[in-house]
């Protein structure tokens, strides 16, 4: 099945800014986890095989846009695929993204490393395939579903606006996973306290008129955006890209760098399945 994209919404929640709704079963992975590598997404009812994580900064950036030689990033990526490769992972799908809430549908037609251009996200329903984002403060929203379904979405506060989570969860639904069943993990972003935007940004995610600066915890509202669809598990990250500098690229920080925000379904026979 080639990829296809699903346009975003850009329809807004009405209201104030939302803190940690309580309505959300709120599982917080420590921040001070000692994973370099492998922030791992602890999913609770997902099928074996189903991995989600987020890099960090001691594994460099996977960004390619910055000023490192291009060469030592690619170099990155190829390491990246051949680890999932190990793992029973043949697809490896990305993207250039724009900040909106295009989220492209990968078939298993394919293999190697797929770069989209202009889409924001990613769902599959096929095994052996990995969903990667690129960020540095965005959020990075990982989501399974007990079936095997599995999505990445990057989720800036434009991308949040636009309704990306709402998005993918319709395109998930449409395939024949209710989001009620889906499992949701908000990576490593920047928080709330070091998040301040301006009116017009807090307008645009309430729906409402502001007129003064003001605190923006985008991943608060996107757990709020996952509750309104009857999400019950949903994982946020305690770590701060802005606060924990030495672990994580920071754009408000001032880094050119890219961590990934990746979910993979692997084989797990993968000898066996090349064979």
């Amino acid at each position: 099945m080639p990829s296809r994209s699903s346009a975003g919404m850009s329809a807004s929640s009405p209201g104030s800014v939302p803190s940690a709704p309580a309505s959300v079963v709120w599982n917080s992975v420590p921040a001070d986890s000692p994973d370099l590598l492998d922030r791992c997404w602890p999913a609770t009812g997902l099928p074996q095989g189903v991995m989600g994580w987020t890099t960090t900064r001691e594994v460099g950036s996977f960004g390619l846009g910055s000023d490192e030689p291009v060469g030592e990033v690619m170099a990155r990526w190829s390491a990246l695929q051949d680890a999932l490769a190990r793992r029973g992972v043949s697809r490896l799908a990305a993207a250039h993204q724009v900040h909106g809430a295009a989220v492209s549908l990968h078939g298993d037609g394919w293999r190697g490393w797929l770069r989209e251009r202009g889409v924001d996200g990613h769902v599959s329903v096929v095994p052996g395939t990995a969903l990667a984002v690129t960020i540095a403060d965005c959020t990075p929203v990982l989501i399974g579903h007990p079936r095997g379904a599995v999505a990445a979405l990057h989720a800036g506060w434009r991308g949040t606006a636009a309704r990306i989570l709402d998005v993918g969860l319709d395109l998930l639904e449409s395939l024949g996973f209710p989001s009620q069943e889906c499992e949701v993990y908000l990576g490593p972003a920047i928080c709330g306290a070091c998040y301040e935007v301006g009116p017009e940004v807090l307008e645009a995610i309430t729906g409402q008129p502001a007129s003064a600066k003001g605190q923006l915890d985008v991943r608060a509202v996107l757990a709020a955006q996952a509750a309104a669809r009857g999400v019950v598990r949903v994982t946020s990250d305690a770590a701060c890209t802005r606060c924990d500098r030495t672990r994580f690229f920071s754009h408000r920080g001032g880094d050119a760098g890219r961590q990934l925000g990746i979910v993979a379904w692997r084989l797990l026979d993968p000898v066996s399945s090349a064979q």
